[in-house]
């Protein structure tokens, strides 16, 4: 009965590395992506925001070139601004547009922010999973400990 218990428990270990494991970690990281796109958008439009706060009709700024190698660049007219629509597609908007669009985009990310709702139920859910696969371990241990202090034969009350 011993061994029949421990495969069974082997098992759900199993499944728990092979399924639970890598569903949790994709979950969580479509979950950081779109909580990472919805920052972006945050922070574009706080800096429009500012700009037009502050009538900034120029700037001078400094612009990743990659791999941190940066340049300093002078933006002579700010009325009109590039935005990354997606796809490597750049997008030159006026800034009422770019809010306009920045508002579409943050529903648009809200919307599968609430679809992957059931992700975050099922990173939940993992972890849930998780937690009962040790301590059904811990249980699994401390009756083998409890057995034979007990009971040296090796039969206890649930064989």
């Amino acid at each position: 009965m011993d061994s029949l218990r421990q495969e069974k428990v082997q098992k759900f270990e199993e499944f728990v590395d092979r399924r639970l494991k890598p569903d949790l970690v994709h979950a969580i990281a479509e979950r950081d992506k779109i909580f990472d796109q919805q920052k972006i958008f945050s922070d574009l439009r706080k800096n429009i925001e500012n700009l037009e706060k502050n009538s900034v009709t120029s700037l001078r700024t400094l612009v990743n070139l990659g791999s941190e190698v940066y340049m300093q660049a002078e933006v002579p007219d700010t009325q009109h601004i590039f935005v990354d629509v997606g796809l490597g597609f750049h997008v030159e908007f006026t800034w009422s547009e770019a809010l306009k669009f920045i508002s579409l985009r943050k529903e648009k990310l809200e919307r599968c922010n609430f679809g992957l709702g059931h992700q975050h139920r099922s990173i939940g859910e993992v972890k849930d999973q998780r937690s009962v696969v040790k301590t059904c371990a811990l249980v699994r241990m401390c009756l083998s400990t409890r057995q034979q202090k007990s009971d040296p034969s090796g039969r206890g009350p649930f064989n």
